[in-house]
């Protein structure tokens, strides 16, 4: 068995233990620090340290030590708390965060920013601890008792080793509980790694291995516990001749010729500790190999939960899609057929309907995380930008376990990250502004997640001055938007969007150059999402963000254009109706609007940006749907509207290529392709080829005049 096939188990468990560390720090009261939480973070870090030295990760592995040194010294009241302690314990959370990804991808973590935070956490101890702290690397062992004068001199040497922390040649009893056979011959050959097997016997009840070794037990624990329970494990210096007395003596070794004394007292754990293990205190839970983030019973050694690689889980969507696809086919086969001759058959193909959607939903939740996957990467990065801005700020999250798709939830980090930074900079004012308004000086920025449908709706909500109206609009005449005084609070609120467009007085390294929140939309536009704005002066701003709550299935409105079919996205439908003439209006050009209770909307003739064939041109004769896209609304021109239902979604550019207009496609019932419409793209195309007919009937025009 090869070592480095756990890499990714630790990996990833170690990550989850540096997310555990930066949490509980963050929720420090540095005045008066829960003990429990304190305990949880030393334990996070001899963990870490404890996987790091068994793969020989050694930056790593000393850079945790030092931590760990410093982390026990204050769960024991011997190093008090302060900001100042606390920012520095999360600087090396970073560190160890940077180490780990150098690991990850297979090269070294950075010299210098090792040999700098080794030299704060070192000057640290120093400071705080006194001289021998800052150079003390490990726990003195109790002393060991001295051996009788007729003691040899092999085991005096033993002993000596023992007295300064080495571990060379000693003899561990390694006992296994309830360790199936299967499990017992892995574990036997991986201890091999570690030493020589000095012996071994029992059932699967109790075996007892006796390993020559010079490992430490930490280290053997480590691995051990990456095949079975801790608590079927048991890990024991054995006393000399305890090789002698197991039931299946091994061939004769050379520390087995070795004259025995039975004077010499048997060393157990208690008495000589490992080098740098800390024994816990009363009532605490002993530290963790890494492998186990929760404790079970001893009764199994099956895990509640499993790691899968995301591809494989993806792999198993499309194929459900897929069945999905053929059950649509047979239901609309099955739904042609007489149900008094096929009464059976028509009776399977419902039950196959209804198992197939129970079996897509269940293979969908897979891939959902929850949002705190997302909302807890905010309160460290609020707590150093707040100090930084010299502002106090309170964050809340609301919503937590609201679950979402997790190709979604990685790519709407950045997005919320920009909307904090800017709530944090621009929203909420500074503690002397906000008390000179009648406000507490310490503002207040809200983190939401809910389901709306079948969406999902993300808001940041902070209770600042909001946004200014006039400096928005001075803003972009100067940029040359177009814009008026009229305009309405929404769509001056939109023109932040603009690429370049910002009102900072003065730029910072925080933000103020105009650059990010145009990507902000446009992301979360790919997404297939939309951004809105609700602000009111000096009560504070709201951002929401609707998102489907996956890209991999869509409730769609199908439509017909001519001979063709089209999915709309349903959450992008608003209505439909029958355009009637007194409410068309023409514009400049070939533009033309529909007046729909006084609101006067663009209209796109699909048949027109598509170049469908055979469609109703006659405006009055066509269904309008109103649609919206981008933050705009349109009436989008159609045949006939066919109805709802749910589709899978295949992307168009991996198996084709991008397409204007069109965002997607699935595979209907019958087999045949359907495009899956882009409604601000749809509009894009729709003007481009109004310009482009335009200019050509110009030019037409202009040809006759000459001849």
């Amino acid at each position: 068995m090869d070592i480095s096939d756990f890499y990714d188990t630790f990996f990833e468990e170690a990550e989850e233990l540096l997310a555990d560390m930066e949490r509980l720090l963050l929720d420090l009261d540095v005045d008066d620090p829960d003990v429990e939480d304190l305990n949880a973070i030393f334990r996070a870090a001899h963990s870490i340290k404890g996987g790091a030295g068994t793969f020989g990760f050694t930056v790593l592995q000393e850079t945790t030590h030092l931590l760990e040194n410093l982390l026990d010294h204050t769960r024991r009241g011997e190093l008090k708390l302060r900001r100042d302690i606390v920012d520095t314990f999360l600087e090396t959370k970073d560190m160890l965060h940077d180490q780990l990804d150098a690991y990850r991808n297979g090269g070294e973590p950075d010299a210098e920013a090792f040999e700098r935070i080794s030299r704060v956490l070192q000057q640290m101890a120093l400071d705080e601890l006194g001289q021998g702290e800052a150079v003390k690397g490990q726990a003195t062992p109790d002393p060991v008792p001295a051996p009788p004068p007729e003691t040899s001199k092999a085991v005096h040497a033993e002993n000596d080793r023992a007295d300064t922390g080495e571990t060379a040649g000693r003899q561990l009893t390694i006992t296994l509980s309830g360790v199936s056979d299967k499990d017992r011959e892995l574990l036997v050959e991986e201890l091999q790694h570690f030493g020589t097997i000095a012996s071994q016997s029992g059932d699967v009840a109790q075996y007892r291995v006796v390993l020559d070794s010079t490992e430490s037990q930490d280290d053997i624990e480590a691995v051990l516990c990456f095949i079975i329970e801790p608590e079927q494990l048991s890990i024991e210096v054995a006393a000399p001749g305890a090789v002698a007395d197991l039931a299946e003596p091994p061939a004769p070794t050379a520390s087995e010729a070795m004259p025995k004394h039975e004077s010499i007292p048997a060393v157990t754990p208690d008495e000589l500790p490992e080098p740098d293990k800390v024994e816990p205190k009363g009532g605490e839970t002993p530290p963790r190999p890494p492998g186990k983030s929760g404790g079970k019973s001893a009764k199994g050694s099956e895990s509640s939960t499993i790691r899968v690689p995301v591809d494989k889980v993806d792999q198993i969507i499309n194929l459900v899609g897929e069945l999905i696809i053929t059950q649509s086919m047979l239901e609309q086969t099955a739904s042609d057929l007489d149900i008094v001759s096929h009464g059976p058959l028509v009776n399977g193909m419902n039950l196959l309907q209804r198992n197939a959607r129970d079996l897509q939903e269940s293979v969908m939740s897979i891939r959902m995380m929850p949002m705190d996957y997302v909302f807890s990467r905010f309160p460290r990065l609020v707590r150093d930008l707040a100090a930084k801005l010299g502002k106090d700020v309170e964050l809340v999250t609301e919503g937590k376990s609201t679950e979402l798709d997790k190709s979604l939830i990685e790519r709407i980090i950045d997005p919320l990250t920009h909307l904090v930074r800017n709530s944090l900079d621009h929203g909420l004012e500074s503690p002397d502004k906000r008390e000179a308004a009648g406000k507490s000086p310490t503002g207040r920025l809200t983190l939401s997640a809910q389901h709306q449908g079948g969406n999902i709706l993300i808001e940041v909500i902070d209770d600042g001055a909001g946004l200014n109206r006039e400096r928005i609009l001075a803003k972009a005449k100067s940029s040359g938007l177009a814009v008026t005084d009229t305009m309405s609070d929404d769509d001056v609120w939109q023109l932040i969007f603009a690429p370049g467009f910002s009102t900072a007085e003065q730029v910072s390294d925080v933000s103020g150059r105009g650059v990010g929140m145009d990507v902000v939309k446009r992301n979360i536009q790919e997404m297939g999402g939309h951004v809105e704005i609700l602000s009111k002066p000096g009560q504070g701003t709201t951002t929401r963000i609707v998102l489907p709550l996956t890209l991999a299935i869509l409730d769609g409105m199908s439509i017909r254009c001519g001979n063709e079919t089209f999915l709309l996205p349903l959450n992008a439908v608003l209505e439909s109706l029958q355009p009637q003439s007194e409410d068309l209006y023409s514009m400049a050009g070939d533009d033309q609007l529909l007046k729909v209770r006084d609101e006067y909307l663009p209209i796109i003739a699909l048949h027109h940006a598509l170049d469908v064939t055979d469609a109703k041109t006659e405006l009055t004769e066509a269904i309008a749907v109103i649609v919206q896209g981008e933050g705009r609304r349109y009436a989008l021109l159609v045949d006939d509207l066919i109805g709802q239902q749910q589709v899978v979604v295949k992307n168009l550019e991996t198996n084709y290529r991008r397409v204007p207009g069109i965002s997607a496609a699935t595979i209907l019932g019958d087999g045949s392709v359907a495009l899956i419409l882009d409604i601000a793209d749809l509009h894009r195309l729709d003007r481009r080829k109004s310009q482009q007919r335009h200019e050509a009937k110009h030019q037409h025009l202009q040809e006759v005049s000459l001849a």
